[in-house]
């Protein structure tokens, strides 16, 4: 038996832990997200055990959300500051589009990272949105808003916040369908191969602020193709087989890109002696334009319809000028609206309408007409820059055309006809644009496949992906007063991968990893990522010349740098100071005269000398305080040494690698950093939000039931069983008290708080729920009497049976008792005559004897 506090446990007791474990572990994290992170759109794919691979509905049963976030201001916000306005999401958002143009915030996503001052998408949005109030935030520059409908304070809604704001709907939404038990936290977003460290950053932000956590930023191009691999088996290149390269031409709201694929298939090592076969997606190129898409399309017509409606004569006769028109926000928002649906319509038909109330002016209405033909001579401009990302994605991957396969579609903007057109002239054959892939939702279905991948709750298919960074990266620092610099990652180099980057630097520095991008002008230039500072260099170095002789010419200083798995910028994974060193045998004989303490003179210890032959010597440490010996014993050491036969000195002395790691800081450049107290500050305000909104559904749930009590009241009135309960007065009573409340609620009380609604709801309920009780004991009144009148029949004839038992028993115990004594009787008379009869004998015998 075991002794005490050492109990142990049975293999069935462990099994089940693990069991237990396993299941609680799953069950908190059994919830992935893929979300594509359109400029217009965003699409979101849930993957969860028993769920896989479910496009999440929004509210409204749509499979996408419009990405728009309002701000909807009401009597209680704008007389109380400390009640936030209502959010609303979506295509209720834009609705509210025309009546608060300066609180609905659509298409932020070109404006993340985007510096006020100097950026030009600022002027372009601030133009297509003149009722919004862009301003640069005050710690990092960036774009800010400012809103009417808050007040609290002066600071800006940082477009990280609104884009956070639409996650947690997004999240809100997932949830519903995952169920209340379910946990969502992890999720895999895609973005533009064109993102630059700042612009992926502060995608990163916006997932944290609202809840959410990044495994991976996938690009759009690789997020199709693994779709796209998903469902296929490509040649194995170890069997001799020949890869297929597919190019992914992406068109959405915002711009247009190319991704060139590899898919392959590779025979690998699996567990044990077995092989298994995996799937490979492998980035060749990319290539983007950035001022073509959706938006931009849209943008040619409602410059038409502006330029259209200044020469109308409803608009001379105000006086109003084309650019009054354009700076008008409830005029420039409806046009927008419409812009998207004609642009639509005009991808199936050859031409459209569209009509308009009271633009710009009351009296004022506008009714616009456009054929397709009339369309695409509008957007000419923008026909040569169809062929923009392939050519540089093919120039990226060094391909040519007849290097591709085929063209696989994706993005709303596709489907326009010229561009199809064009893209076909681009290829050279019709046969090569392919379409086998859903072009609004494989992207969001590769991401959510990637997410389940990386979980490790769920097991997929084994498909290997490579992703680029997109731009190439380096390093910078100074060393000896000049500046150096150092090329790290190409553009098309594979994202996890890992290099070993050697500095000649033998003290304390800072070098910088940077970015290589294009400036608005098309320049390439800098920009740094991260600042990396070293702590302990110096000393590091001045350990491997103290304890170990090396010299400094011959201590190399090495970093391993990888571009991160988890958004493709540069890492610095370790660092390390190393030299060759000689490491002579002794400490055999420095252990023993140390144990024993025995002194050091020369030659005492001859036969420790041969014995220490066979013996290895343990490997120096990187401390330098336990691999420092004092001269006399080195001097010891020696004189071993020097008995030894130059062959066994040669065994002796060895050349090993001293290494000792560099400890060091690393730092965020570029865009500067939020500060604690505003990322605080943000997620306080997230919260409050939240809990207004909490307390917002509450109260219109109170103040519907307060209403659907207010009718039923007036049903109750006219019920006769319920005017049977009840009194005159009572009734009196009842209809002036609901004739207040109706007339309230449509006057005062439509702004109420929750409170006060609650108040009177219960009020009401107190005068109606008396009789209302009354009225139901009536109802059920003959029921229970006919149910009680039931069990007293039943109790009276239980009580007819029982007494008739007993008369029965006491009958029979009458005859028993009859029949017994009769029984005595009959026995006393045989007994009593026996006797008699018996007693002459005896006296004869006795006279006799």
């Amino acid at each position: 038996m075991p002794p005490h506090g050492r109990r142990r446990l049975s293999s069935l007791t462990v099994t089940l832990s693990l069991f237990f474990l396993f299941v609680s572990t799953a069950s908190a994290v059994s919830a992935v997200l893929g979300i594509d992170l359109g400029t217009e759109y965003i699409k979101t794919a849930l993957v969860k055990p028993g769920i896989p691979l479910e496009i999440v509905l929004t509210k409204d049963s749509k499979r996408k959300e419009t990405a728009a976030v309002a701000f909807k201001p009401s009597k209680a916000s704008k007389q109380d500051p400390d009640v936030f306005p209502e959010r609303v999401y979506g295509g209720d958002a834009l609705a509210l589009s025309a009546r608060f143009p300066g609180d609905v915030y659509p298409n932020l996503k070109p404006l993340l990272a985007q510096h006020f001052q100097s950026s030009d998408l600022v002027s372009v949005y601030k133009s297509r949105h003149p009722e919004l109030q862009p301003l640069p935030s005050k710690e990092r520059g960036t774009v800010g808003f400012k809103s009417s409908s808050f007040q609290q304070g002066d600071d800006l809604f940082l477009v990280e916040e609104l884009l956070a704001m639409e996650l947690k709907n997004i999240k809100a939404n997932a949830l519903a369908l995952a169920g209340k038990a379910s946990t969502i936290r992890d999720v895999v977003v895609t973005i533009p191969p064109f993102y630059t460290a700042e612009e992926k950053r502060a995608v990163v932000m916006a997932a944290e602020l609202a809840g959410l956590r990044i495994l991976s930023l996938i690009s759009d191009g690789l997020a199709v193709g693994l779709n796209y691999a998903t469902s296929r088996t490509f040649p194995t290149i170890n069997e001799g087989g020949q890869p297929e390269v597919h190019l992914v031409y992406d068109m959405g709201a915002g711009s247009a890109s190319a991704t060139i694929l590899r898919f392959q298939g590779r025979t690998v090592k699996d567990i044990g002696k077995f092989n298994k076969t995996v799937q490979e997606v492998q980035v060749l190129g990319i290539g983007w334009e950035t001022s073509l898409g959706g938006d931009v399309l849209n943008q040619v017509i409602v410059d038409d319809m502006l330029e259209k409606f200044a020469d109308s004569p409803g608009v001379k006769k105000l006086g109003a000028q084309l650019e009054q028109i354009r700076q008008h926000g409830r005029t420039m928002a409806k046009l927008w609206k419409e812009s998207e649906r004609l642009r639509q319509v005009l991808s199936a038909n050859t031409e459209t309408q569209a009509s308009f109330e009271g633009l710009y002016h009351d009296d004022v209405n506008f009714r616009y007409k456009v054929s397709r033909a009339e369309f695409e001579k509008l957007a000419s401009k923008y026909t040569d820059k169809v062929k923009t990302p392939i050519t540089m994605a093919l120039e990226s991957a060094k391909l040519s055309l007849s290097d591709l396969e085929s063209v696989i579609l994706h993005g709303g903007a596709v489907r326009t006809p010229f561009i199809h057109q064009e893209l076909e002239t681009v290829v050279g054959s019709s046969d090569k644009i392919r379409t086998n892939v859903n072009s609004d939702e494989a992207a969001v279905f590769g991401a959510a496949f990637k997410a389940a991948s990386i979980s490790p709750s769920f097991r997929v298919k084994e498909i290997r992906t490579g992703d680029t960074p997109g731009f190439a990266l380096g390093a910078w620092w100074t060393a000896d007063g000049k500046e150096k610099q150092q090329k790290l990652f190409t553009p098309t180099s594979v994202i996890g991968a890992e290099k070993q980057v050697a500095f000649k630097v033998l003290e304390d520095f800072t070098f910088t990893l940077y970015q290589q991008v294009f400036s608005q002008s098309g320049q390439k230039i800098e920009v740094p990522v991260t600042e990396v500072q070293t702590k302990n260099m110096t000393a590091s170095v001045k350990k491997l010349e103290d304890t170990f002789g090396c010299a400094g010419a011959d201590i190399s200083t090495r970093f391993a740098i990888r571009l991160s798995p988890t958004d493709g910028l540069p890492e610095v994974v370790s660092g390390t100071v190393s030299c060759e060193a000689t490491e002579k045998k002794g400490g055999v004989v420095d252990g023993m005269k140390d144990l024993f303490g025995f002194g050091s003179k020369k030659g005492e210890q001859k036969p420790l000398a041969e014995d220490a032959k066979g013996v290895e010597s343990p490997s120096l440490t990187v401390d330098a305080e336990t691999a420092t010996s004092s001269p006399k014993e080195s001097q010891t050491a020696e004189s071993v040494l020097a008995e030894q036969t130059p062959d066994e000195k040669r065994k002796e002395a060895m050349k090993k690698t001293q290494t000792i790691y560099i400890d060091f800081t690393t730092e965020s450049a570029g865009l500067p950093q939020l500060s604690n107290e505003t990322l605080q500050r943000i997620k306080d305000r997230l919260s409050a939000f939240d809990d207004s909104d909490r307390s917002r559904v509450r109260r219109e749930e109170t103040l519907n039931t307060l209403e659907a009590f207010a009718y039923k009241a007036r049903d109750l009135l006219e019920d006769e069983s319920f005017i049977s309960a009840s009194t005159a007065s009572q009734r009196a009573e009842i209809e002036d008290k609901f004739k207040a409340a109706s007339d309230w609620l449509y006057g005062e009380g439509a702004e109420a708080t929750r409170q006060t609604l609650k108040e009177r709801l219960d009020e009401l309920r107190g005068l109606v729920n008396p009789v209302q009780k009354r009225k139901d004991e009536a109802v059920k009144r003959p029921e229970a009497i006919k149910s009680l009148q039931d069990a007293l029949d039943q109790v009276k004839v239980m009580v007819d049976v029982v007494k008739q038992a007993q008369e029965s028993y006491s009958i029979q115990l009458e005859m028993a008792s009859s029949t017994s004594s009769s029984l005595v009787d009959s026995t006393s008379s045989v007994s009593d005559s026996s006797t008699i009869s018996s007693a002459p004998e005896i006296t004869s015998t006795s006279s006799t004897a």
